[in-house]
């Protein structure tokens, strides 16, 4: 599952990146979003771009193109 199809208030954890995103990777691992990280959905823009997370203690806010290149394990609900 990837990044950009969860709801406001779910929780999940960074399971990787798709194949062929070598230019969000670097760009997303250097703000925190490595393997094993967990996270929490705090906002979707209503066109669904883009979308903001609690990550490490932070807000991060990706464009639909960077949360589609995450992909995630669904974590337990708030």
């Amino acid at each position: 599952m990837k990044l950009g199809d969860l709801a406001v208030g779910e929780k999940a954890k960074v399971a990787g990146y798709i194949k062929g995103s070598k230019t969000y990777r670097g760009k997303l691992m250097a703000m925190g979003l490595t393997k094993g990280t967990d996270f929490v959905i705090t906002r979707v823009a209503p066109m669904g771009d883009p979308v903001e997370i609690n990550v490490r203690g932070f807000a991060l806010t990706l464009r639909k193109d960077e949360a589609a290149a995450v992909t995630v394990e669904r974590g337990n609900q708030p």
